[in-house]
C-alpha cells in the first residue's frame, strides 16, 4: 500500500477562510477537521494565535490537504503550484474565473489566487494538444488556456 503524500499549506492567518473558499470552488469537497491553537499563555510560540487554525484538514474533490495559520514567517511563491487537469473548456473557465486573483501572474495556464497560491489550470490532454511549434507559440501567448486556439494553431 503506497504512503499518501498530503500537501500542507501555511497561511498567515486565514486558513479557515481559505478552506471554506476552496471547498466552494471544487466539487465533492469538505472541511474534515479544524483544530485551534491552545491558549497563548501555554507557550511563547502561541502568542497572538489563540483561536486560529493550528491544524486544518480538508478534501478537494478527493485530494486531502492540511493547513495551518502560521503567521507571516513564510509565504507562498511560484516554486510550488497546484495543477488542475480539466476535462474541457467549461472546467478551465470555471476554475480560472473562481481562482484567478492576480492578473499580472497569469501565463500559459498559470494563475495566482487571492491567498498567493499558484495554480496550473490545464486541459487533461495538454500533451496531446501540443503537436508542434504552432501550438507552443499559441500557448506561450495565452494567459488562460483556450483549447480551440491550440487545436486551430498553425
Amino acid at each position: 500500500m503506497p504512503t499518501p503524500i498530503t500537501p500542507c499549506l501555511w497561511f498567515t492567518e486565514n486558513a479557515e477562510e481559505a478552506m471554506e473558499f476552496y471547498c466552494s470552488v471544487f466539487p465533492n469537497s469538505r472541511i474534515v477537521s479544524i483544530e485551534r491553537y491552545p491558549d497563548e499563555s501555554l507557550d511563547p510560540h502561541y502568542a497572538g494565535m489563540s483561536g486560529k487554525v493550528i491544524n486544518g484538514s480538508f478534501d478537494l474533490d478527493g485530494n486531502r490537504f492540511i493547513c495551518l495559520d502560521g503567521g507571516p514567517a513564510f509565504t507562498f511563491n511560484e516554486a510550488i503550484s497546484l495543477t488542475v487537469e480539466c476535462a474541457d473548456q467549461a472546467e478551465i473557465d470555471h476554475y480560472w474565473s473562481s481562482l484567478s486573483a492576480v492578473p499580472d501572474s497569469e501565463q500559459c495556464g498559470w494563475l495566482k489566487d487571492k491567498y498567493g497560491i499558484s495554480w496550473q489550470i490545464v486541459p487533461a490532454n495538454l500533451g496531446e494538444l501540443m503537436t508542434g511549434d504552432a501550438q507552443v507559440r499559441a500557448l506561450m501567448g495565452m494567459k488562460k488556456i483556450v483549447i480551440e486556439q491550440l487545436v486551430n494553431a498553425d
